[in-house]
């Protein structure tokens, strides 16, 4: 269960999940277990007589008939997207998957069997183009046993105890969650389920961004000397790359209090972490309902040395200006109140340690699925779940717990690297720099919260962000008091040379999408895709043309990691702030790029 075969670096140390191409990988090692991904039977036959009744092709007039109806900004009268054969397929009058406005395509029970709730996406044209190019190519399933996108948030709905299932625009497809999928579950339902699928590999893979009062100018002076000098040092200074070991010392007792009080345990420990950092990071840097004893000896061999390493794949530092300003009373609350400001935000996660948790999991919920199948067979084997109240799906969710814990410590370490880096080149303390922490936010996570439903029901939901953030709205009470008024603010990092965004939580997301959010860009081409579409000198040239500096230790991923491999960030924000579930705070553009 997890990763191995097909692309070997998929099995390596910091790669997480949507940094693997996939390939025969997910197929290769869900054969040792003794099925592949598609060997359900019974449940997984009546998908493909829904799906195919064929050759499991699109019919081109019904893509063509959605588009229009985009095109006129409205759903009414939208054919079906997907076509059961060459048939529209109906369901009491009513299409399956249907464009129901602009910006939500909606995925009715009966699509895949039991169904417990509607799924959503959210898109515009150009987005839907590529969700409808994934499932066209996929024939009866995703490449390396991995399902369309929209087929993932169709059982992801069937899930026990599901009360939604929402894909943001920067969907993809994923194992057994699509990445970009948003799934409650009401933890009182009769079998209520936990999926290790709906987290992820990396565990609280996520993005914190540091303010400072220097300028983009300061920066730019004598043909831009002191932009290289930056990336130069940061580069020395931030362990980055697949299997990259930290040069801080941590002792076993050490990691144990990490795992278990995060960043609480941080307070005075090391130069450069401030105190006051947690305050502006999710859940204050401390999930609290960690348990390290359920974290295993390998995970733990494998982090420990990892501490303060950004791994490789799209992880980075990368230092930015402030490009435009939208909002300015949020911005302000958040420290930024010119164009030209700098920032840098840094993008990773739990590392080997996160990997292992999720690795270790899988393989003992396969197991007891073996020995105990469930009542309900999974539409896909790669959702493999427990009950949320069991032993086994409470030891989980302590693991993943700690594993966050050590997510929020490990970008607390880069922090501090990056300012010791600003220091060595500004020739100031990082305090009179002004590198504060605007906010630190994860975007693979499984959180107890509260949510209302639309049918008037308030609920105690598990929510599975699986590459989505989360987007409270002004008010709520998890937010620190900077933030009470403006919202959350929520760090959307684009892709390799591209504008990020900062947006804020609103109201209509905790309605529409379990307060959530998009949290990047979201590939649209295979790592392999990439590699023989795009020519590295050329990435490297628009980069130059951009003004982007590159440090990178892996050449390879040059060509992986460019703009082209990944969807549009400008359609995914305004497509989120369409549907009304964000709103546009400030942008973004990179200046230098720090990569494994």
């Amino acid at each position: 269960a997890g990763f191995a075969g097909g692309d070997a670096r998929c099995g390596k140390e910091g790669v997480a999940e949507d940094e693997c191409e996939g390939g025969g990988s997910w197929r290769t090692k869900r054969r040792k277990v003794g099925a592949s991904a598609r060997d359900d039977s019974g449940a997984r036959a009546k998908v493909e007589e829904i799906r195919d009744n064929g050759d499991g092709e699109l019919d081109r007039r019904s893509v063509e008939r959605v588009e229009a109806g985009m095109e006129a900004g409205t759903g009414t009268g939208a054919d079906s997207v997907v076509e059961r054969g060459r048939t529209a397929a109906e369901q009491d009058g009513e299409e399956l998957v249907e464009l129901v406005d602009a910006n939500r395509l909606i995925i009715r029970r009966g699509l895949v069997p039991n169904m417990r709730t509607d799924g959503y996406c959210l898109v515009n044209k150009a987005l839907l183009a590529t969700l409808l190019q994934e499932l066209s190519s996929s024939g009866a399933g995703s490449a390396g046993g991995m399902r369309p996108s929209i087929e993932q948030v169709a059982n992801v709905a069937a899930l026990p105890g599901a009360v939604g299932s929402v894909a943001m625009p920067d969907i993809h497809c994923g194992y057994g969650f699509a990445i970009g999928n948003v799934a409650a579950i009401d933890v009182d339902a009769p079998g209520a389920v936990v999926s290790p699928g709906g987290v992820g590999f990396d565990i609280n893979c996520g993005v914190r961004l540091l303010r400072s009062e220097v300028m983009l100018e300061e920066l730019l002076r004598r043909d831009g000397r002191k932009q290289r000098q930056l990336a130069d040092v940061l580069f020395a200074n931030v362990p980055a790359g697949v299997g990259t070991r930290s040069a801080l010392r941590c002792s076993r007792a050490r990691l144990e209090e990490l795992l278990t009080r995060g960043m609480l345990a941080l307070d005075e420990l090391h130069d450069g972490v401030w105190p006051e950092d947690r305050a502006h990071c999710e859940e204050g840097g401390c999930i609290a309902a960690a348990d390290a004893r359920c974290v295993s000896e390998r995970a733990k061999t494998r982090g420990i040395g990892q501490l303060g390493t950004l791994g490789a794949g799209n992880h980075y530092a990368e230092v930015q200006a402030v490009d435009e300003i939208y909002d300015a009373a949020a911005a302000r609350a958040m420290g930024i109140t010119r164009v030209g400001q700098i920032c840098v935000m840094i993008h990773t996660g739990s590392r080997g340690l996160g990997h292992q948790v999720c690795t270790d999991y899988l393989k003992q919920i396969d197991a007891h699925l073996a020995e105990h199948p469930p009542s309900q067979p999974l539409n896909d084997r790669q959702l493999a779940c427990v009950p949320v109240a069991s032993p086994l799906g409470s030891a989980y969710l302590g693991a993943m717990n700690a594993a966050a814990n050590f997510a929020f410590c490990n970008r607390s370490f880069i922090a501090a690297q990056v300012r010791r880096s600003f220091e060595q080149v500004f020739g100031a303390s990082a305090r009179e720099l002004g590198m504060h922490v605007i906010y630190d936010v994860c975007h693979n996570i499984a959180k107890r919260e509260t949510h209302k439903l639309s049918d008037g029901r308030t609920v105690a939901a598990l929510v599975h962000r699986k590459g989505a953030t989360r987007a409270f709205p002004p008010g709520h009470p998890s937010l620190p008091p900077a933030y009470q008024r403006c919202g959350q603010p929520v760090l959307v990092g684009g892709s390799m040379g591209t504008s990020s965004y900062v947006l804020t939580g609103t109201q209509r997301a905790m309605e529409l999408t379990f307060g959530s959010t998009c949290h990047g860009a979201g590939r649209q081409l295979s790592r392999s895709k990439a590699l023989h579409s795009l020519a590295p000198d050329e990435v490297l040239a628009a980069l130059a043309a951009r003004g982007v500096e590159l440090r990178m230790h892996n050449k390879k991923l040059v060509a992986e990691e460019a703009c082209e491999a990944y969807k549009n960030i400008h359609d995914v924000v305004d497509v989120c702030e369409a549907a009304g579930i964000s709103s546009k705070c400030f942008r973004l553009r990179p200046i230098a790029v720090i990569k494994g």
